[in-house]
């Protein structure tokens, strides 16, 4: 277990790793209507602000479908829904201009709040959706082209662009074009780092969706991240879902995976209702939503060098419990070639050793992963790439040798054995004192 000035440190560890990870890259920033509503939506706000000073270019695109709810109902027009987009007579676009542009004044003025400069633009070139099957979308629009330079321009001078729900065609005709897709091509279109889908419905949780086995999940029960296979198998077996949340999630987890094979290096989709969400998913390993990913998160690879420092910290906590023997950073410079990690972000939050005997046996030794990533089954990874080291070496079984964690060691494979059947070399080194229990894995 961490003290707290050790979980402290790593806090402060993984914010300054990410500021440098993260200056000057592009965040396409979505809120929906809810958010903006919300008592929280000023504290959202600041936190915009602040990744804003701290160097990242931020991109803002407001959901405007409740204040569009709200003027097209007192102006009596009506309104349905085809295939989640809003269908309305032409006397309704003037309205949802003005509603479009109120939300994002809105945002502007809230930011101007926090001394931060924003601009309210039309970047957005559109067409109509027209007449699909035989159905007529009315006023409904698509996205044909972003003016990207003009926007990087407002970005490079330091101000933070803001999008109405609104394109204009070639003759100035408005059309209503849908912020979640809008978000999504500005984050294609400017090869964003990050697209944040921050939402009242925002959490992904196994308390209503099913979770397949395998997911990383949070300790709060939420899915933390996703690759594009997994999202795929996430949307396959919640498909029976058809309330409006859970229907909306899953138009945004598909967005996200078509952003993602387009150049957008993550998505995050996470819940509104929680302070301080847009910064913890930002500047920690492990951050407070879900995110969607194609590579390059989470990885085991071979340890080196300048891992000496990081390595030593994940195991401080098991050896002060007594679970590991003491190593020193001389210890593992020695060893360095033996052992792998778990790297997250450029952080090292796991590690293990594989050491080779005469005879066809190896041990795996000091396996230790940092206990807030514990719950996302990276021991078990750890342990079947040593495997694979093993088998590729010729071994033919492994053992480990254990004080405190025998049943986690038996749930993988391994059996108790004598300590007789251990390397001469090995045993040598085993003390009464310690007392620890061998347990070895046929491979």
């Amino acid at each position: 277990m961490k003290t707290p000035q050790q979980r402290k440190a790593a806090s402060i560890r993984s914010v300054i790793r990410y500021l440098q990870k993260f200056k000057n890259a592009v965040i396409v920033i979505y809120l929906d209507d809810e958010t903006i509503e919300s008592p929280l939506f000023t504290s959202h706000v600041r936190d915009i602000a602040l990744l804003h000073q701290a160097g990242l270019k931020v991109i803002i695109i407001p959901g405007t479908r409740s204040r569009i709810d709200q003027i097209l109902k007192a102006n009596n027009i009506e309104w349905t829904y085809k295939n989640q987009v809003r269908v309305t007579p032409e006397a309704a676009m003037p309205l949802i201009k003005m509603a479009a542009f109120d939300v994002s004044n809105t945002v502007m003025t809230t930011l101007a709040a926090n001394n931060i400069t924003a601009v309210i633009g039309n970047w957005v070139r559109g067409r109509s959706k027209g007449i699909i099957d035989g159905f007529d979308y009315g006023t409904a629009g698509e996205i044909e082209r972003l003016n990207v330079e003009a926007i990087q321009t407002v970005l490079n001078d330091g101000f933070i662009p803001i999008f109405p729900c609104i394109g204009w065609n070639a003759a100035g005709r408005p059309y209503n074009i849908s912020s979640v897709s809008l978000s999504q091509q500005v984050a294609i279109h400017l090869g964003a780092d990050k697209l944040f889908y921050v939402m009242q419905t925002g959490s992904i949780n196994g308390a209503k969706y099913k979770i397949p086995e395998g997911f990383a999940i949070a300790e709060n029960g939420d899915v933390a991240a996703m690759n594009l296979d997994e999202v795929e198998n996430f949307i396959s077996i919640n498909r029976e879902l058809n309330d409006s949340a859970s229907l909306e999630i899953m138009s945004v987890l598909e967005k996200a995976c078509e952003a993602c094979t387009k150049g957008v290096t993550r998505v995050h989709i996470v819940d509104g209702t929680l302070d301080g969400v847009l910064p913890c998913e930002i500047f920690s390993d492990l951050g407070s939503g879900t995110m969607i990913y194609t590579n390059n998160y989470g990885k085991i690879r071979q340890m080196v060098h300048t891992d000496i420092a990081p390595v030593l910290t994940v195991m401080r906590p098991f050896i002060d419990s007594g679970k590991l023997l003491p190593r020193t950073e001389s210890q593992l410079a020695e060893l360095v070639d033996e052992f792998i990690v778990y790297e997250l972000d450029g952080g090292v939050h796991a590690c293990a050793g594989l050491h080779q005997y005469a005879g066809g046996q190896c041990e795996i030794e000091a396996v230790a992963v940092d206990e807030n990533f514990a719950h996302m089954g990276i021991g078990p990874k750890l342990i079947k790439n040593l495997f694979e080291r093993a088998k590729n070496s010729g071994a033919k079984s492994v053992f480990i040798m254990t004080t405190q964690a025998s049943d986690w060691f038996e749930k993988l494979g391994f059996i108790a054995d004598s300590i007789d059947t251990i390397p001469a070399e090995r045993k040598a080194k085993w003390t009464p004192e310690r007392n620890s229990k061998v347990y070895r894995k046929i491979l």
